[in-house]
């Protein structure tokens, strides 16, 4: 991994800030550069044109010196007259010298221009200008040059500039990694509180920053995350200690039955013993697959989907086996769902199984369609189930007194399976009020079969 992937994000961010601001300073240099040395370059100019009309006034005026003077360092002038012989110039730019300037300008007007590695001037860059001035033996010429303004504009504009340039790189980069440090802090609380969560130990949660910003919503959604990670755990642990608990009592059981059997081989009826042991079995083997099956659904696996005549597959449950009570059923032709087969048979008998326990001489079955949902109830006229218990009831290894009483060797998972199940369709398994008895309603997404495919189907038995 690179050295950069390696780095803090303060870091990283520190280093982008103040990389954005420098460029950025670059640029805004740059343009304050150009500008100022387009204003000097102006100025100069402007100044060299007035000190060429200021000298042809003298000229003209007969004000021709030897030497003339100049009002900037490194100026040069010469004069020549109308056979272009030169008259008069700056010192070092006498007659041996070449002409400073090759312009020629009309005779109505002058000429300045910038021009570099000039005859006279090697290697240097300056601005020249060619004026004409009019006398009475005819057109005289005035040459000018002056040094030209150099790109960096002067060297006190530059260290000015640069003197600006570092401030606010310094000052971006310095207030960048104040404010990403501040704005991390609560990154590190959490980051520190969550090293002391373990899996025995869930009871601790993130720091909340007191600012709405994303990171309290971060800080927020953690705890919630841990809030249900406590729940999970907590509910995994109470299904491991009554799933144990369940276990244990039916091997306690076999295994009194055996030793007693081995202590009295002579006394003991080996048949009655084997009948118990198996019904032991039986309850062993009931449980386990009520476990794999609560671990297949919390583990989200579920078989492939499709699309399932809801009323056969209750009339060929309803006809599978018989019941030790009357089986009442109305159900409607023609009721869809999509969903799996075997875990919508699981559920219907749970549901079954759980009637015929309680009830005391019938089970009702009904299956209605009530726009787009498939409505299957299952009642019975038994003893009912009080408001306050319609939701512990679906609670794993949850069993009610008077289940107890009526089947000893039940395991208490069948109606939470037979809601996961419902859960996992899209729907809801809940208990509602019903004038006598518990009445259980499955509610899933449905729709009408084509009328040719349920013709056939019996509504009512």
């Amino acid at each position: 991994m690179s050295t950069w992937h390696r780095c803090s994000i303060r870091t990283r961010l520190t280093v982008m800030a103040g990389a954005v601001m420098a460029l950025l300073c670059t640029i805004v240099a740059v343009f304050a550069l150009l500008e100022v040395r387009e204003a000097s370059v102006n100025d100069q100019t402007q100044r060299l044109a007035n000190h060429a009309v200021e000298m042809a006034r003298q000229i003209r005026h007969g004000g021709i010196s030897p030497h003339p003077s100049t009002k900037r360092r490194n100026e040069a002038i010469q004069v020549f007259d109308p056979a272009g012989t030169l008259v008069t110039a700056t010192l070092g730019f006498e007659a041996r010298e070449p002409p400073i300037s090759n312009l020629r300008p009309d005779v109505d007007s002058y000429v300045i221009a910038q021009l570099c590695d000039l005859h006279a001037f090697p290697g240097q860059c300056k601005i020249v200008i060619s004026y004409p001035l009019h006398r009475a033996d005819g057109v005289w010429l005035l040459n000018m040059a002056v040094d030209d303004v150099p790109w960096h504009g002067g060297p006190r504009l530059l260290i000015s500039i640069a003197a600006g340039w570092l401030l606010l790189v310094g000052a971006t980069t310095a207030g960048t990694y104040r404010t990403v440090s501040k704005t991390l802090e609560p990154v590190g609380a959490i980051s520190g509180k969550l090293a002391q969560i373990t899996a025995s130990d869930l009871g601790h949660r993130v720091p909340v920053p007191k600012y709405q910003d994303e990171l309290r919503d971060l800080a927020q959604t953690a705890n919630k995350t841990l809030d249900r990670a406590q729940s999970a755990v907590e509910q995994q642990l109470r299904f491991a200690s009554d799933a144990s608990h369940d276990l244990r009592s039916p091997l306690a059981a076999m295994r009194v039955q055996i030793e007693e059997a081995l202590m009295y081989p002579q006394e003991t009826d080996w048949p009655r013993t084997a009948n118990a042991l198996l019904k032991s079995v039986e309850r062993l083997q009931d449980l386990v697959t009520d476990l794999l099956q609560i671990a297949r659904l919390d583990a989200g696996i579920s078989g492939r989907r499709d699309p399932v005549d809801l009323t056969g597959l209750v009339a060929a449950e309803l006809d599978r086996r018989p019941r030790r009570v009357a089986v009442i059923r109305h159900l409607t032709p023609g009721v869809m769902i999509n969903g799996e087969r075997i875990g919508l048979a699981r559920l219907l008998n749970n549901l079954l199984d759980n009637a015929e326990r309680h009830a005391d001489s019938a089970i009702t079955v009904t299956l209605a369609l009530e726009a787009g949902t498939a409505a299957l109830e299952v009642c019975d006229d038994g003893e009912g189930i009080a408001p306050d218990q319609r939701e512990i009831i679906f609670r794993r290894f949850a069993r009610l007194e008077a289940s107890r009483r009526r089947d000893i060797g039940g395991t208490g998972l069948g109606l939470s399976i037979a809601r996961q199940i419902a859960e996992t369709h899209g729907g809801t398994l809940t208990i509602e009020d019903s004038p006598r008895g518990a009445r259980f309603v499955l509610r899933l997404p449905g729709y009408a079969a084509p009328p040719a495919d349920h013709a056939h189907l019996p509504m009512e038995a």
